[in-house]
């Protein structure tokens, strides 16, 4: 993305293309986009970043050491709520081999008004999964996601991969840096 935008006219670095859109949905995305260029995109951008995001997963994108022994041994339903479009959240789980973990329970902000950091799509996967929202637990990646979780009155365990400080009221729940420490984490909860 960062790339992609510094080459249409708006000078971007990873870490503030992270800040700017981790867990956002596009339409949330190029309305950020929008305004910071002053003007409309060009109309392929979402075109051109899917192929060259889909492109390095092919070659860089890998599971999150630990995630398989973690979803193998955590009894309990699980679903993708993710702001990314269906074409994306395939691709990512086959390239990772997790999307036998999820299947038929995936969900997309495009099947929902708001995305992430309203609660709207925690409340419709919730909805979808017969689940309370006082009785879920969503793990998150990014603040408008752990946002969208409190709002929806879940608790919460922030995966801080990307040096965040998340601020989560104790008891809604807790950061975590490993894998290895979810299902204790869960189990406690």
């Amino acid at each position: 993305m960062s790339e992609l935008l510094t080459e249409i006219g708006l000078p971007t670095t990873f870490e503030k293309s992270l800040e700017l859109f981790l867990g956002k949905s596009w339409k949330d995305s190029l309305k950020t986009i929008e305004s910071l260029l002053g003007k409309t995109p060009p109309e392929n951008l979402f075109d051109e970043y899917m192929q060259r995001m889909f492109k390095l997963f092919e070659t860089d994108l890998n599971p999150i050491q630990g995630i398989s022994e973690v979803l193998n041994n955590l009894n309990y339903p699980k679903c993708v709520a993710s702001s990314g479009p269906y074409e994306k959240i395939y691709k990512t789980l086959g390239i990772t081999e997790l999307l036998s973990f999820f299947e038929g329970n995936i969900f997309s902000a495009v099947d929902v008004k708001n995305g992430k950091p309203a609660p709207d799509l925690f409340l419709y996967a919730a909805s979808k999964m017969n689940s309370d929202p006082a009785n879920s637990l969503v793990i998150e990646d990014s603040p408008s996601g752990i946002e969208a979780a409190l709002k929806a009155d879940m608790k919460v365990l922030a995966f801080d991969q990307f040096g965040y400080n998340h601020f989560i009221p104790a008891n809604k729940g807790t950061n975590f840096s490993s894998m290895k420490d979810l299902i204790n984490i869960i189990d406690h909860l």
